[in-house]
């Protein structure tokens, strides 16, 4: 599992060839990714690989936000957020 996890975010994000390096820089993108790569697995919409997902919510805002919302529902579903009205 862990390396099906530094596999894909390699593929899809090229982690290996991230040049970033100055301070907590790293490891706040490498953060940034895997919440990134979380939000495109939840969105079922689209039947594509998460390097497709990735290009299209780059192209198509609609789509991002689609991306967005899902991974927020979810999480409103959560015990914390139960009392929580937008």
């Amino acid at each position: 599992m862990e390396n099906e996890i530094h596999w894909v975010l390699d593929v899809s994000f090229r982690e290996d060839d991230s040049r970033i390096r100055r301070g907590n820089t790293a490891g706040n993108m490498t953060a940034v990714r895997h919440i990134t790569l979380t939000m495109l697995r939840k969105e079922q919409a689209c039947k594509k690989g998460i390097k497709a997902k990735r290009f299209k919510a780059a192209l198509n805002t609609d789509y991002a936000e689609k991306v967005l919302l899902t991974v927020f529902k979810t999480f409103m579903r959560l015990p914390c957020f139960l009392g929580f009205i937008l």
